[in-house]
């Protein structure tokens, strides 16, 4: 049974942040200090160059314009997109120096031109594309859609950040796979993964150039997950070629390894290794 304390299991968002709950948002002294400080910190793993020059960002899910305010105080400009037309009036209300807002669905993808941002954040906004509101929608489709695009208009060698709130290690897997299938690399960072009032998930995405690691997250048991195999989406040709160079053959010992591994990360139950481990029994070819 689904938990009547997640607002997605409720109502569409569209429908679920109506009048009262959009004033919440900006009146409520609590809400207000946690969508400050998260956006804070996804700031902080979005890493901006230190340049002295303001960058031009995408707030996705962007509500009454909390976080834009954020990006404001720290000399950037922005623009907004959420679902909720409520949200967006009450942004409008409050005013802004340097943001501009659009209403649309993020499972419909976004539609701005390529490389028009140097960044991207989110604040709990990315769950609710994995919830079937209407007939016929595919949480994988819309989750790829928005994540190839995003991917299309920033600029190469640029960051996002969201941070969400995952039901379960399967909607971890389903939203991880698929912003790898549209081009992007990171991984997720679980602050005070010990904790269920300060834990915290950001799903940190690279658009291109390397990364020696991870940004730490925060609490004393750092826990940084990459994504299953943590490389850019590559297309059949490319993974023969990895094949061809040494990389495990299917079905080898160091292939199911790597396979039990990467399902650790995502948390799902895995037998121990053991020395019979991929090791071929008699009677079977």
């Amino acid at each position: 049974m689904a938990s009547t304390r997640r607002p997605e299991h409720k109502a569409p968002p569209e429908i679920f942040y109506n009048e009262d709950e959009a004033h919440k948002y900006t009146s409520n002294s609590r809400i207000m200090e946690i969508q400050s400080k998260m956006t804070e910190r996804a700031m902080e793993l979005l890493a901006l160059p230190d340049d002295g020059t303001p960058k031009y960002l995408l707030d996705l899910g962007c509500g009454s314009g909390l976080s834009g305010e954020i990006l404001e105080e720290n000399g950037n400009y922005w623009v907004g997109v959420d679902i909720s037309p409520s949200m967006l009036d009450v942004c409008v209300e409050r005013g802004t120096e340097t943001g501009d807002m659009i209403q649309l669905d993020l499972g419909h993808g976004l539609p701005f031109r390529a490389g028009s941002f140097d960044g991207a954040i989110s604040i709990s906004a990315l769950q609710w594309l994995c919830n079937v509101d209407k007939t016929g929608q595919k949480p994988a489709k819309r989750l790829y859609r928005l994540f190839s695009t995003l991917y299309a208009c920033l600029a190469r060698g640029s960051k996002a950040v969201f941070q969400f709130y995952p039901e379960n290690s399967d909607q971890c897997s389903l939203i991880t796979s698929q912003a790898m299938r549209a081009g992007f690399y990171g991984g997720l960072v679980i602050d005070f993964p010990n904790s269920s009032k300060a834990k915290k998930v950001f799903l940190v995405l690279f658009t291109g150039g390397v990364p020696k690691s991870m940004p730490k997250a925060l609490g004393e048991d750092e826990m940084v997950e990459d994504l299953p195999d943590s490389i850019n989406y590559s297309n059949k040709r490319e993974r023969v070629k990895a094949l061809r160079q040494g990389k495990a053959s299917v079905k080898s010992r160091q292939w199911i390894l790597e396979k039990k591994e990467r399902r650790r990360r995502q948390g799902k139950d895995v037998r121990v290794d053991t020395k019979y481990t991929g090791r071929k029994r008699s009677g079977r070819f």
